[in-house]
């Protein structure tokens, strides 16, 4: 059975308001780790390249600035806010994807970091929809299309 506009609707609000969630409260939570590593120790999945270039402590603080500034655009922000924080985030965690790649070790957190790129991604192409009014409209079946 098919759902009406208005159910599609509602589904689609109720996904992006759970990417927005999730992917604003994690990058917040990871980002005030960098500054206390109770959650880990976060230095071991910089790629040491990195960290002769700048020391592993000071860029961790960086990343956690960033993290945090990204999950509250991404949670607290409008449409368009939310939507540039998540596209930033997808960028962000595929960044994490090729150091890790490049490491050669962690690629169990570099695919799930992988998976979170999608969501951010997903995120950002549902804001754009929310701003151009397609997830209030309700959707109506065009001959010929399997939309």
């Amino acid at each position: 059975m098919k759902a009406n506009g208005m159910e599609q609707a509602r589904g689609l609000e109720q996904a992006r308001g759970l990417l927005k969630v999730v992917l604003g409260l994690v990058p917040i939570v990871a980002g005030l780790d960098k500054f206390t590593n109770l959650l880990t120790n976060w230095e071991k999945y910089l790629n040491p390249m990195v960290s002769r270039l700048i020391p592993a402590a000071t860029f961790m603080r960086i990343v956690g600035v960033v993290e945090i500034v990204v999950g509250a655009l991404v949670l607290f922000g409008g449409h368009r806010v939310a939507r540039v924080g998540a596209y930033i985030a997808a960028a962000w965690l595929l960044c994490i994807v090729v150091n890790l790649l490049t490491m050669g070790q962690f690629l169990d957190v570099a695919v799930r970091d992988f998976v979170m790129a999608c969501g951010a991604f997903t995120l950002a192409k549902l804001e754009e929809a929310e701003i151009g009014g397609a997830l209030d409209a309700p959707r109506t079946h065009v001959a010929g299309s399997h939309a």
